[in-house]
């Protein structure tokens, strides 16, 4: 079969490699569309393992099923979560998941970016997920980065009448601010330094667009009645933007890093300030169960747009392309990968 083999960001290769074969309890599944993730392309971070196929965002059709194989059978159309918890370990038990040493250790064989893939044992028990009838394999990459999304405004609580600002609108700060937007958030206001995001935003629920080198800060005040945000959820690694983040959430507030800089790089806080002022920070990776579930809920209730952010549909030969297009953050929301597609 054809992966898309990552090397490195401008080295991406179309290589063929045997199709995965399957154990007991194990599937094959066909994987139709499958997402570039923002996490893909962060080099420092990938080159460690390369090569090897990414891509953790997939749907497709189960064509093949092990013995012992009782939930799922072939022709079910399936979204796979690549990591999964033990849900018996301290971490599992107090619903902190994604600290769970299991779910960062398990994963699929390949990643997405292949014709196909091998589902372990344990991804079948707790990770794959039969997509609804009204739910496109399109919609069902999008389960992944949404359920993250849940999950991350799931500990910050949302609530009506409270004001949010959204710092980096790519892919993770759209799907922020539509998730702000259903929960009621009084006022929506969202940055960055690419005008072509920025008109994003707007076209994607933003009350207040600014470029993210204004004085963050003092706009966020004007256009916010006085006040600093309610919640600042920070998409972006760049310090300047972990800054901005800081400098803008109000007294009670709550600041969800939602990205962060790589190993090695400290963030200066005013704890003082923050320790006066009743200040949350609040860190989060990844997504639990119970998250991919509410993820699911969302897509096929339609309450969020995912369609419209779909910029690029590529086969799979191009998949060297998607990542440029991805790691250069110009013109594109959400690249996806079709590895079967003529």
């Amino acid at each position: 079969m054809l992966v898309a083999m990552y090397y490195k960001n401008d080295d991406v290769r179309l290589e063929e490699i045997p199709v995965p074969k399957i154990g007991q309890r194990e599937l094959l599944v066909k994987v139709i569309a499958s997402g570039i993730c923002g996490s893909d392309v962060l080099e420092w971070y990938r080159v460690k393992t390369s090569p090897r196929v990414l891509g953790h965002e997939i749907a497709g059709d189960i064509v093949k099923a092990g013995e012992g194989v009782k939930n799922y059978k072939i022709g079910d159309r399936v979204f796979v979560s690549h990591h999964v918890p033990c849900n018996t370990c301290k971490y599992c038990l107090k619903g902190q998941h994604t600290a769970c040493h299991t779910l960062h250790t398990t994963n699929f064989d390949p990643g997405g970016f292949s014709e196909f893939l091998r589902v372990p044992e344990i991804n079948v028990d707790r990770g794959v997920f039969v997509l609804p009838d009204n739910v496109s394999y399109e919609e069902g990459s999008f389960i992944e980065p949404l359920a993250c999304v849940v999950r991350g405004q799931r500990l910050i609580g949302i609530k009506q009448s409270q004001s949010v600002l959204v710092i980096g609108s790519g892919i993770s700060g759209l799907l922020h601010i539509q998730m702000a937007k259903a929960a009621g958030a009084s006022k929506i206001i969202a940055t960055d330094i690419n005008s072509f995001r920025l008109k994003a935003a707007k076209q994607f629920g933003a009350d207040v667009i600014l470029h993210a080198r204004e004085d963050i800060p003092l706009r966020i005040k004007e256009e916010n009645n006085g006040s600093f945000a309610d919640h600042v959820i920070l998409c972006t690694a760049a310090m300047p933007a972990i800054s901005q983040a800081l400098k803008s959430v109000d007294r009670g507030g709550v600041v969800l890093f939602f990205a962060a800089p790589e190993p090695g790089i400290d963030v200066p806080l005013p704890i003082n300030e923050f320790w006066r002022n009743g200040i949350t920070l609040m860190p989060t990776y990844g997504a639990a169960p119970e998250d991919i579930e509410a993820a699911i809920e969302f897509i096929r209730h339609k309450r969020i747009n995912l369609i419209d952010m779909i910029t690029h549909r590529l086969e799979l030969k191009k998949a060297a392309k998607g990542f440029q297009l991805v790691a250069n953050a110009q013109e594109s929301i959400k690249v996806i990968i079709e590895p079967h597609k003529k």
